[in-house]
């Protein structure tokens, strides 16, 4: 009991000196936490719009792994209305037309698809959708030209009542006029949703007025919907997708439940890495409070406290702050989901804060992971604690017990840090990415651990080579802060090494970027022939319909413009392997618009009637070679015999692994209605006409907002922009992790100033003036962040190269360091540190003189 109070006495009477640690835990938890509940609040809202909006029981086409994308959704026949009305237990039988391959356009040929990548659905309203919404203003279609649209687009788009929009099918578009606006009973899950008339939805949508996308049945009373599927397929037999609404909504939570698993757990890693970072500052904290404190535990000592008890005291303060800071941190974990719901509803996503989902296991995991990773990193200093000797009540406290890192950590650090350096060099020499992603993995892990072992002989090195350039210009200040980082290497190093995994992260992550970016600019500039690009944009999964491909081919100027889809298959090998696989089937042209290198045959060659080619890779698998017959089931059409004229090298970026055929080969195979629409299309000028050709297809097309032209100067834009993306994420993310290390620097600086108490007034007593005591506190943040700095993008650079060298055997062939990204991080570095120091130092210049000197 008594080592209980002292240890909660302690804790009071440190708290200050405690803060920024506790901060770190906080920042920590209430990252996990809020990954949790915002997850688990989406989950939930999805759920409870998917059991609450699914038809009793609904009727689809069966599905066909695999299929064609035509543009145009899976039917049933209209008859089969008729039959599903008399089955037994059917109250009512609704059919359904529904469609996201679909664009939709204001009256000034904007599309209103959401800015968020949710799809744009275009459905026929029906008794079953007041199950999901209901209308707030106007009134429901009642004429081929009525349509209502949900509120939320409504809303983002300036969309009202009276206003035409027009829809974009594969079939053919039509104009609608806005009468009415239904709002989302639950949320609106991020699309834009336009709701017609039945006919026209059947005319327009699927092109046929004899079908249905499906069917939604309403139980009768007293029969169960388990009951009803039973009866319904007794009655029309297993033709077809026959659901209950709790394997509807299962399916749909499913198609979600991918996308929602993906982004909780990349958060949770970098949660992971933030408190990895926040573990670096619970160590020195610890670490410099015990030896603040060594004459005191030395006088416990004396007065008969056991090693244990020590021990004991400081691990009992590590659970209080660990407790402290949870607890802390999951309120701060809700107030930080009730943002990212905001922020969502930004991104058309509208989640309501009354959702908000807080599972039971969500505070237990906060706490559990803040108060055991807190008790983990005060174990060593605690250790250190019951370590010290009753004779230490006689010695000066703040007596650094660990000025020299210890040969055997030096030998171990060494000796990780060379087998990471080895995995990272055999992981760089592998022909396949499995293989040495794998090595790549434990490359990284190894290395980061033995730098952050090594990182106390490191820092001997590393702070005198940056000192040298960057602190001989001020003189004795900064020969003074060089010795105070070099005072405690091993704190130094603890200090460094948690700004050290941030800056590595991002250093690797830029490197694998900028070689992505001039890779793919590289392969664009030595392999695609065409000055035009042409495509459905905004990750829309539209096909180019007819109407905008004929457009197209009547634009001016052109020499030849390539039409290339994809082709569903199963492949039969001479071995009688089967393979399920797209082929990429265009127009003879292009070879010339795309060259690939092959490794037997001519490419060209695979265009030619009944041929293909195939890559080297399933080449080598499936033992193929050039003259030999494939066997080819197009899906939804009959079965081909096609020759191998050509394999394909995989050396590229460029449709690696793709199969070629003609595009007239597909359609000689497959029926119409089954033969994909233009997924791009390919446009070459005439000889010195790139400006006018590029002006034609930009008008042809300003009439479909979906397609986007661009030549190979805009499409390198395009794929800067999109990595661009990913690694401001990537950044965003890392933040966290940044910012913990920031505050490590300054609690490392807080608490030193504590220690150096006697020492900063004897040096204020022989005329140091306060701006260079400030100075000097500011020039050793500086240089410890540098030294963090350095070593981190070092490793970050190692790993970013050695990732580009293995997805070399994906394409990824340049190595592009960026070192103006480097650059800035590293000046960013210096800044951080003058931040990290300015409270220190403005309390250390602070200090009254006399009181100063007196403090034992």
């Amino acid at each position: 009991m008594t080592v209980f109070r002292t240890s909660v006495r302690n804790f009071f009477a440190h708290k200050g000196r405690m803060a920024l640690s506790g901060v770190a835990v906080l920042l920590s938890v209430a990252f996990i936490c809020g990954t949790l509940v915002f997850t688990d609040t989406m989950t939930a809202t999805f759920d409870k719009l998917f059991g609450n909006s699914a038809s009793d029981v609904t009727v689809s086409a069966k599905e066909v792994k695999n299929a064609q994308d035509t543009g145009i959704p899976d039917t049933l026949p209209a008859s089969l209305q008729a039959r599903l009305a008399h089955v037994t237990g059917v109250a009512a039988a609704v059919p359904d037309v529904t469609s996201e391959e679909v664009t939709v356009a204001d009256a000034h040929n904007n599309k209103i698809s959401p800015s968020s990548g949710a799809p744009t659905i275009v459905s026929n309203w029906d008794t079953t959708e007041t199950k999901a919404v209901e209308l707030s203003s106007g009134h429901l279609p009642a004429t081929d030209h009525d349509a209502v649209i949900d509120a939320d687009t409504a809303k983002a788009k300036h969309l009202r009542i009276g206003d035409t929009l027009r829809v974009i099918a594969q079939p053919g578009e039509f104009k609608v006029t806005i009468t009415g606006i239904v709002s989302f009973k639950e949320t609106n899950p991020g699309a834009a949703v336009v709701y017609t008339d039945t006919a026209v939805a059947q005319a327009k949508l699927l092109g046929r007025t004899d079908a249905y996308t499906g069917y939604g049945l309403t139980a009768a009373k007293g029969v169960t919907n388990d009951q009803l599927k039973a009866n319904v397929k007794a009655a029309i037999g297993g033709n077809y997708t026959i659901d209950t609404a709790a394997e509807t909504a299962k399916k749909e939570k499913d198609q979600v439940g991918g996308f929602l698993n993906f982004m909780k757990y990349a958060m949770l890693g970098f949660a992971g890495i933030a408190v990895l970072v926040g573990v670096f500052l619970i160590v020195n904290t610890f670490s410099m409070l015990v030896a603040q404190r060594t004459r005191e535990i030395g006088l416990m000592r004396a007065l008969g406290s056991s090693r244990r008890q020590v021990n004991r005291s400081v691990l009992i303060e590590a659970v209080m702050l660990g407790t402290v800071g949870s607890v802390a941190g999951i309120g701060g974990g809700i107030g930080l989901a009730v943002g990212l719901m905001k922020l969502m509803g930004k991104a058309g996503l509208k989640l309501d804060s009354s959702e908000l989902t807080i599972k039971a296991t969500t505070p237990v995991v906060g706490l559990v992971v803040g108060v055991v990773v807190t008790v983990v990193s005060a174990y060593i200093p605690a250790r250190r604690a019951g370590k010290i000797s009753p004779m230490a009540a006689l010695r000066d406290a703040g007596t650094p017990a660990d000025g020299r890192a210890g040969k055997v950590r030096a030998a171990l650090g060494v000796l990780v840090c060379a087998a990471g350096a080895f995995a990272l060099v055999a992981a760089a020499h592998t022909d396949k990415a499995s293989s040495g992603g794998g090595l790549l993995g434990i490359g990284v892990l190894l290395s980061l651990v033995g730098f952050v072992v090594v990182g106390p002989l490191l820092a001997g090195v590393v702070v005198r080579a940056v000192s040298a350039v960057v602190l001989r210009f001020f003189g004795p200040m900064g020969r003074l802060a060089e010795r105070n980082a070099l005072r405690n290497p091993r704190r130094t190093g603890a200090t460094a090494s948690a700004l050290m995994i941030g800056l590595a992260l991002v250093a690797g992550m830029s490197v694998v970027g900028s070689s992505m970016v001039a890779s793919a600019t590289d392969q664009l500039d030595k392999s695609v022939g065409a000055d035009f690009i042409v495509e459905v944009g905004g990750g829309a999964s539209q096909p180019i319909t007819p109407a905008a491909a004929k457009a197209i081919k009547s634009a001016k100027d052109l020499d030849h413009l390539t039409e290339y889809t994809l082709v569903s298959a199963t492949l039969t090998t001479p071995s009688g392997k089967q393979v399920k696989e797209k082929l990429s089937a265009a127009d003879p042209t292009y070879p010339q618009d795309v060259q690939l290198a092959t490794t037997q045959g001519k490419l060209q060659d695979a265009y030619g009637k009944d041929a293909m080619s195939v890559p080297e890779g399933f080449a080598k698998d499936n033992h193929v070679k050039v003259g030999d017959v494939l066997t080819v089931a197009l899906v939804g059409g009959r079965t081909a015999h096609l020759k191998v004229a050509a394999v394909t090298s995989d050396d590229t970026a460029l449709e690696h692994g793709s199969l070629f055929t003609s595009i007239d080969t597909a359609r000689a195979y497959l029926p119409a209605d089954k033969m994909p629409g233009d997924f791009m299309m390919f446009g070459k000028a005439v000889s010195g006409k790139e400006k006018e050709a590029y002006a034609s297809l930009k008008a042809k097309t300003h009439a479909y907002p979906q397609i986007d032209v661009r030549d190979q100067a805009d499409y390198k834009h395009l794929i800067k922009s999109q990595v661009n993306q990913l690694l401001y994420m990537i950044y965003a993310l890392l933040a966290l992790a940044i910012i913990v290390a920031v505050l490590g620097v300054v609690n490392t600086l807080a608490l030193s100033v504590v220690e150096r108490t006697r020492e900063i007034g004897l040096m204020r007593a022989i005329g140091t003036s306060r701006r260079q005591l400030r100075r000097m506190i500011r020039l050793e943040s500086v240089v410890i962040s540098l030294f963090g700095a350095l070593v981190g993008l070092g490793l970050g650079l190692g790993w970013g190269s050695t990732a580009q060298q293995v997805l070399a055997t994906q394409g990824l062939h340049i190595l592009r360091i960026p070192w103006s990204t480097i650059v800035i991080v590293f000046l960013a570095s210096a800044v951080v540190g003058l931040l990290a120091a300015l409270l220190p130092a403005f309390r250390a210049a602070r200090m009254n003189v006399l009181n100063a000197i007196a403090t034992d």
